[in-house]
């Protein structure tokens, strides 16, 4: 009785012992991510302050220290893409998350376009006088302090900084593990050149309790982006209590009407599937008007150099050399691989409803030489970009003038579509007076 008596106060304790343990644990995550926000709030108010020609040339210096950089950043990418491999990630993963010396210079144009654009910032948008002599307009202002999570992409380090600090904000960035190293380097290749290093952050602790605590600081960040897997978006969407831009996912869409060009739409769906497929705006999903169906052979040959693996419906099928049948869940997927899905349909309007009914909102194509079609495509189809007779890996910042993008937007509210500038600001009320009362 006194052993077991005993044994039981010993587990009590030791149950009591973990749970404070668990407790300090919450209390320091906490105050690390307080102290981060606290200093956040204050870089943002010095980035408020800059003009455009002190926030440009801030933007070339960092260009400039990327590219100086460029060994020691690819140094660290190599580590990050060894573990990748080690640990079994998928082919289209371990491309984005991969730099290359012509990426890093990608990375570093990009951030000169973004100097390059004009500022919002400061934009009056509109001014009218009231009847009661009020002048009453609407100026670009910063949204304030930006959080960003993301996961293997760690160009987004650099774009996110630029568009943020162009637009006056400060940044805190969570990265995902698989490119801690890379997205490590190249804040502090950024940090080397800011006056106010805090305007960048990067939350160094990889912990899911981390990432779940800073999708609820909502007294320090104004707004929340993922970027990522549906995973990690749901799990924003559904967790944080601070307003979140959605970034979805691209399950993206090809139809090749009745009427298209046996060429353009086979370069158009080849481009649209193997030119990178590890990108949101990548295709994954093909309708093809039943009329068409023999030029599936033709490029079922074109997509085999790439070894893409067809999924086909009952009715495309047999158009194949080497497809296999399509499920149900396969027209509602994003692979980010080899793999492609096949619809049959007999209209543009049964085109539109597959469509509307699998997509994610992010990017859709329709192929014809029908102005009719073509403007029913474009006028009903519900994504965030509605193409005719172009692929969909144009739905991207740096191609749509933005310079670089925060991600691309699937909601409705707030933006939509590749944000870039405009979509990290807000705007307030600025009214002039001589003395009015009410």
């Amino acid at each position: 009785m006194t052993q077991t008596a005993c044994y039981d106060k010993t587990e009590q304790m030791n149950a009591d012992g973990q749970e404070t343990r668990a407790e300090q644990k919450d209390t320091a995550i906490q105050s690390m991510l307080e102290d981060m926000g606290r200093r956040a709030k204050q870089a943002g108010s010095w980035c408020a302050t800059l003009s455009a020609g002190e926030k440009n040339d801030l933007l070339l210096a960092a260009a400039t220290q990327l590219e100086a950089d460029a060994p020691r950043i690819l140094a660290a990418n190599a580590m990050d893409v060894q573990r990748a491999k080690d640990n079994g990630m998928a082919p289209g993963l371990v491309d984005r998350l991969t730099l290359t010396p012509e990426r890093i210079a990608g990375i570093a144009a990009g951030i000169r376009e973004v100097a390059a654009l004009p500022d919002p910032i400061g934009r009056v948008e509109s001014m009218e006088k009231r009847p009661n002599g009020l002048m009453i307009g609407r100026k670009r202002v910063p949204l304030g302090v930006v959080g960003v999570i993301y996961e293997a992409r760690p160009n987004v380090t650099a774009d996110v900084f630029a568009l943020t600090f162009k637009t006056g904000n400060a940044v805190i960035l969570k990265g995902g593990r698989d490119a801690a190293q890379s997205n490590e380097a190249i804040v502090q290749s950024l940090q080397s050149v800011l006056p106010v290093p805090d305007a960048l952050q990067l939350i160094r602790d990889n912990a899911r309790e981390v990432t779940s605590a800073f999708m609820k600081l909502r007294n320090y960040v104004d707004v929340l982006i993922p970027r990522g897997g549906k995973g990690l978006i749901q799990a924003t969407v559904n967790n944080a209590t601070i307003p979140v831009i959605e970034t979805g996912t691209g399950n993206c869409h090809a139809y090749i009407d009745e009427t298209a060009d046996k060429d353009m739409a086979i370069a158009i769906v080849n481009n649209a599937k193997t030119q990178r497929i590890g990108v949101c705006n990548a295709l994954e999903s093909l309708v093809v008007h039943r009329s068409q169906l023999p030029m599936l052979k033709e490029l079922e040959q074109v997509l085999d150099e790439h070894q893409v693996q067809i999924r086909a419906d009952q009715d495309s099928l047999p158009y194949f050399d080497h497809a296999v049948p399509a499920s149900e869940e396969d027209f509602g997927t994003e692979y980010l691989d080899y793999i492609l899905s096949v619809k049959t349909v007999d209209s543009v309007e049964e085109a539109i409803g597959h469509i509307n009914a699998y997509s994610t909102g992010h990017s859709e194509t329709i192929i014809t030489q029908e102005y009719a079609s073509a403007q029913k495509f474009l006028d009903q189809v519900d994504s965030a970009a509605v193409y005719v007779n172009a692929s969909t890996r144009f739905t991207d910042g740096n191609e749509f003038g933005f310079g670089a993008e925060i991600g691309i937007s699937t909601q409705k509210l707030h933006a939509r579509g590749p944000m870039g500038l405009e979509a990290l600001t807000s705007s307030k009320f600025i009214i002039y007076g001589n003395g009015q009362v009410r």
